[in-house]
């Protein structure tokens, strides 16, 4: 039985959704249970939901043999996994963000403030700039209003609420998107079985 890691929400639904027009889908996943582990011994296959976050963990450590992530949390944690397939979904991207009419006086130190403080120290240390990093858990978007940092990093998708306060991109970062992961161990073990699910997930998403 392979067991599969699934974000949980919309993503992980969407990703289901793939696994099943597949052939690996589980009956108990449309049931509304709130079970964290579902079987299908017909498919021949586990699924845990699991905080999105949490993913590659599960993966990187064998609970899991392949998830479903964000490109922005690996490139976070960068994890010990292998990235098999671009599933093409939950587009977004990484960007810099301030106020609007921002000007970087690059004789001072530039205050970021960020969700994601490795893809930010990364991303400056490639353009020899002096940065503070200001984590934060949440409403990142307060901290450049309110005096707390220059700029923002962190995850866009429409931009809306950036235009809602007075924000908006000054450089992009890089791109985001669900990954398909594999544990290094269980792809060399099982890797014909895994790679046919890659080429058949590749031709669903085509």
């Amino acid at each position: 039985m392979i067991s599969i890691a699934l974000p949980k929400g919309r993503m992980g639904d969407k990703a289901y959704r793939l696994f099943e027009s597949i052939g690996l889908e589980c009956r108990a996943m449309a049931e509304g249970t709130r079970k964290l582990v579902l079987e299908s011994e017909q498919s021949d296959v586990r699924y845990l939901l699991v905080k999105p976050a949490d993913v590659a963990i599960y993966v990187e450590r064998g609970a899991a043999d392949i998830g479903i992530v964000g490109k922005d949390i690996l490139l976070e944690t960068e994890p010990s996994v292998y990235e098999l397939l671009d599933l093409k979904m939950g587009a977004c991207r990484f960007a810099v963000a301030a106020p609007n009419g921002f000007v970087d006086d690059t004789d001072s130190i530039l205050r970021v403030a960020t969700k994601y403080p490795n893809v930010s120290k990364r991303f400056y240390q490639r353009k020899n700039r002096d940065i503070e990093i200001i984590k934060l858990n949440g409403s990142i978007e307060l901290a450049p209003l309110s005096g707390l940092s220059d700029v923002i990093v962190d995850i866009v998708e429409t931009g809306t609420t950036l235009r809602e306060n007075n924000l908006s991109v000054v450089e992009d970062v890089a791109p985001s998107s669900a990954r398909l992961i594999a544990n290094t161990a269980a792809y060399k073990f099982r890797q014909e079985q895994i790679d046919e699910m890659v080429y058949r997930l590749a031709e669903v998403i085509a």
